[in-house]
């Protein structure tokens, strides 16, 4: 998340994303399976992230979950009127989730979850249309989450704790459409930082009005990502005393990014013994995100409308047991970009999209478990435009036809004792 936080940071960016604005949502194999619901579903240490007041009601003393995805995304832009079209590298993220949870009493369980929320990795071609906005990124980011469980009955319990994220970023693009150097070579900006840190908070709470009916609710702060002192390399600019134009070598910058807050709720349904049925609302409080603006050292300024909006993710999870050992998952979401009209910047090249999931685990022993998933996620072909890029004083929009896809399977453990 830092990593793209970092990314979003600068505003010149592009990234690959697979859920709202530059939102990763890989943070579980079994809540991925099942459509990313979670936030009421009772079933291994993941709940430290999708809903920490839930992990009081785990059977077992101890429980930990590990995992990892690989993200494989693809993104094609096309400008039918001037006769351009780009398509990235295909690249791979790889987000990865620690969780565990320790039962101190029937009242009080404490958990640690280490993942993954932001992060990846795109390349577009050298010098292509939108070179001038980004030409690649990488992005790492990793949240670090302590939390507490407290049950208040045997219905009803709250839970959370402060979020430490830490992150890194390395970007690069040409400076605008036209300058270069004496060798023809464009102008250049890299910008690379490491170690942006900053606190947040969650809190939860579960209620289980029967044995078969469980109510959920999660929160997460907003944080802010603070850049500050990160290096910023200009490279083959013209050697000339003219203003406004920068000298090549390396300077400074600043920036920061908000990360919106998030509120989650849902619910979850045992029936028939077997089956489980999950339903998660998130809402991404993505208005927070109004500007990415950078003060680098030697003077110069980007200021970068992004003007994002609220947006909303409907999840569907179903889960069955088909044998003492073997769990079979599905799921189903309809994710909501927070991306405007006229603000669709190749840094998030994603629209409206739907994602389908499967998976299961698979029990070696009663006390540990394979679990495996996949998602492939669906972006809407669109037809949009940046039209905030401004070059010698004015407006020049960048747009065309962008399509988009990702495929991630994911492979963990879970172990309880």
């Amino acid at each position: 998340m830092k990593k793209l936080l970092l990314l979003v940071l600068f505003a010149l960016v592009t990234l690959v994303t697979y859920a709202g604005g530059y939102r990763v949502s890989v943070q579980g194999q079994r809540a991925m399976a099942m459509g990313h619901t979670g936030v009421a579903v009772v079933n291994s240490a993941e709940l430290v992230f999708f809903n920490p007041a839930g992990l009081v009601y785990l059977e077992n003393k101890l429980n930990v979950s590990v995992g990892a995805s690989g993200i494989f995304t693809d993104v094609i832009y096309q400008n039918s009127e001037f006769g351009t079209s780009s398509e990235t590298d295909s690249s791979v993220g790889t987000p990865l989730n620690l969780y565990g949870s320790y039962k101190v009493n029937d009242w009080l369980a404490l958990g640690l979850g280490v993942y993954t929320p932001y992060g990846s990795e795109v390349t577009w071609p050298t010098d292509w249309a939108g070179s001038h906005l980004v030409n690649n990124i990488e992005l790492a980011a990793i949240y670090i989450q302590p939390v507490v469980s407290i049950k208040l009955s045997d219905q009803f319990s709250i839970g959370g704790g402060p979020i430490y994220v830490t992150g890194s970023v390395n970007f690069n693009r040409n400076a605008n459409r036209t300058t270069t150097d004496i060798d023809g070579n464009r102008a250049n900006i890299t910008i690379d930082d490491s170690g942006v840190n900053n606190w947040g908070w969650s809190v939860s709470a579960m209620f289980n009005p029967t044995d078969n009916f469980r109510l959920g609710f999660s929160y997460r702060s907003e944080i802010i990502l603070e850049a500050e002192g990160g290096e910023a390399t200009f490279s083959n600019f013209p050697v000339t005393t003219a203003p406004g134009v920068p000298a090549n070598g390396t300077t400074t910058f600043d920036a920061e990014l908000p990360l919106p807050a998030e509120l989650t709720i849902g619910l979850s349904y045992q029936f028939h013994k077997k089956w489980l049925f999950a339903f998660d609302y998130n809402r991404q409080f993505w208005d927070v995100y109004e500007s990415l603006d950078l003060q680098f050292g030697n003077g110069a300024t980007s200021i970068n409308p992004r003007n994002y909006k609220n947006s909303s993710v409907y999840r569907f999870g179903l889960q069955y047991d088909a044998t003492s050992k073997i769990s079979l998952r599905a799921g189903y979401y309809i994710d909501e970009s927070p991306v405007q009209s006229g603000f669709f910047a190749p840094e998030t090249p994603r629209n409206d999209s739907q994602g389908f999931s499967g998976g299961l685990s698979f029990a070696i022993t009663p006390k540990l478990a394979i679990d495996a998933s996949f998602f492939y996620l669906r972006f809407e072909e669109v037809d949009a435009s940046y039209d905030s890029y401004q070059e010698n004083g004015e407006s020049v929009p960048f747009g065309g036809t962008y399509k988009s896809s990702a495929f991630a399977p994911g492979l963990g453990l879970t172990y309880k004792l």
